[in-house]
């Protein structure tokens, strides 16, 4: 994800395009492989957040949640090679935005992008960075789920990739971008980044905040589900997860997919990307059995949708601090994540909004508290495991780190926020591209009213009767009311004159 200074071609790079013919990559080799693997990982989420958030939703709209996942990171695949990665990672942009460079991804290939990463061909960087683009949208569609226009929603994701993603990514992952260069905005702009802003390891900013706030602004302007009122605390609520398994399958590939998604966002296999790893899962495991006891503490039950929800707080949480964090301090940060989280979810109903299945409460707020530990934790022997300088955060006495990581967070949720709300709004004008689905719909679930297919087959009775009367005219079962002949229970008794002697 990040340029390393030291094992760069210069610390102030001259920002052009690579020569292909004299800047070749490891092709061939363990990193490069290392990334594709990642890829894949990453990949695996997909269908891993369409398990959970399936899970998550009522039975009749179970489906149109898995539909709404795989689709959304369809359309960001053929819009990332139309301009995305160009506008997320050209090397010849702006401090704010990347140019047109590599639109249509005809001048990528096994040549690597020294400002952005050293290690591996830009081929294989651009895919990699694909999978992250994916995804992000598809965590969106937790807020909204239940009551969103599903064509719409498809075109509100090519524009919001477009327009959010790729600019808030440039800012923090470019060389040049303003976010990575906070302390020198200026010599960025003239090829000269210092590399002294807000550091995100692997997300915390442009994946999770982003989709986080992007999901709330999503939700209040389709305002909250039919019914929504009758739900109140202590009484039964008609919004449980229909399917804990699923719930706790797809939160475990997620889990299995963020090895992927932070180990390789060292973008070489390095030790620094094995750290990376390590306080992923030690996070995970912390904040998983963090928010288990938490809500054990209340109910006296052990709840499986509790331990899944505190995992993917903490799997958000470690993100951005992934490659500069001890062990140690992961352990801290997957279970803070979890506690502050838990409220966040908690707290949705008394302000009004609805969240449907907590895509704010766990990635956006899990990205704001993720970054701002980031900026307490981080450590210069763990970036330095790769070679890569930093100056750490509050433990080595980099004490506007802090200043950076809120700036830098505050900025992106602003943006997302802002430009989401605004591009909802204007589709919802748009005579066909309505946003919400009408009530009937909703109550009849999205499944059914806008796919014509079911997560489950329910039998009716009126099913059960036509089956029985075709098996009847095939003969396989007699006829309603005519019985079997009973049969004997033993064999009927000797005729006289046979008996024997």
């Amino acid at each position: 994800m990040e340029v390393n200074p030291v094992n760069s071609v210069s610390t102030h790079l001259n920002l052009t395009l690579t020569n292909p013919a004299g800047n070749l990559a490891d092709v061939g080799y363990a990193s490069t492989g290392f990334m594709i693997i990642c890829a894949a990982l990453v990949f695996f989420m997909i269908p891993g957040l369409a398990l959970l958030y399936s899970g998550l939703s009522r039975s009749k709209n179970a489906l149109s949640m898995m539909l709404i996942c795989v689709a959304a990171a369809s359309i960001v695949m053929v819009q990332w090679v139309i301009w995305g990665f160009s506008l997320a990672f050209s090397e010849t942009g702006s401090v704010f935005i990347g140019d047109c460079a590599w639109c249509g991804m005809t001048a990528i290939g096994s040549q690597a992008a020294v400002t952005l990463t050293t290690w591996v061909p830009v081929v294989a960087f651009a895919l990699y960075q694909l999978m992250f683009a994916a995804i992000t949208p598809a965590i969106i569609f937790g807020s909204p789920a239940e009551r969103m226009n599903m064509i719409p929603a498809m075109l509100f994701v090519f524009i919001w990739s477009t327009v959010v993603y790729d600019i808030v990514a440039y800012w923090t992952w470019s060389a040049k971008g303003w976010v990575r260069n906070m302390a020198c905005v200026a010599s960025a702009h003239a090829n000269a980044p210092c590399f002294k802003g807000s550091l995100d390891f692997a997300g915390g900013g442009p994946v999770h905040v982003a989709s986080g706030f992007a999901g709330l602004a999503y939700s209040l302007v389709l305002g909250r589900r039919a019914a929504h009122d009758a739900t109140t605390e202590g009484e039964h609520n008609p919004y449980r997860p229909h399917n804990p398994a699923n719930v706790t399958l797809g939160t475990c590939i997620l889990w299995f997919g963020w090895f992927g998604f932070n180990a390789g966002s060292a973008s070489a296999a390095t030790a620094r990307a094995a750290m990376a790893g390590l306080v992923t899962t030690v996070a995970a495991a912390s904040g998983g059995i963090t928010w288990l006891m938490f809500d054990y503490i209340f109910t006296r039950k052990l709840s499986s949708v509790s331990l899944s929800s505190g995992i993917v707080a903490a799997l958000v949480g470690i993100t951005p601090g992934a490659g500069y964090v001890a062990p140690w301090a992961s352990i801290v940060i997957g279970s803070v994540t979890a506690l502050v989280c838990n409220l966040a979810c908690s707290v949705k109903h008394k302000l009004g909004f609805d969240d449907a299945l907590d895509a704010f409460g766990l990635h956006g707020v899990g990205g704001v508290v993720g970054n701002l530990l980031t900026g307490i934790f981080a450590q210069k022997w763990v970036a330095s495991l790769d070679g890569t300088g930093i100056d750490g955060g509050w433990l080595d006495g980099n004490f506007i780190q802090l200043g950076y990581q809120l700036a830098g967070t505050a900025a992106i949720a602003v943006w997302s926020f802002g430009i989401s709300y605004v591009i909802l709004s204007v589709l919802n004008l748009i005579p066909g591209l309505r946003l919400r689905v009408p009530e009937e719909s909703e109550l009849l679930g999205l499944d059914v009213s806008h796919m014509g297919e079911q997560m489950f087959e329910f039998a009716t009775l009126a099913d059960l009767r036509a089956d029985r009367e075709s098996l009847e005219k095939s003969g396989a079962i007699p006829a309603e009311g005519k019985k079997k002949q009973k049969q004997p229970a033993y064999p009927p008794p000797e005729e006289s004159g046979s008996s024997s002697t």
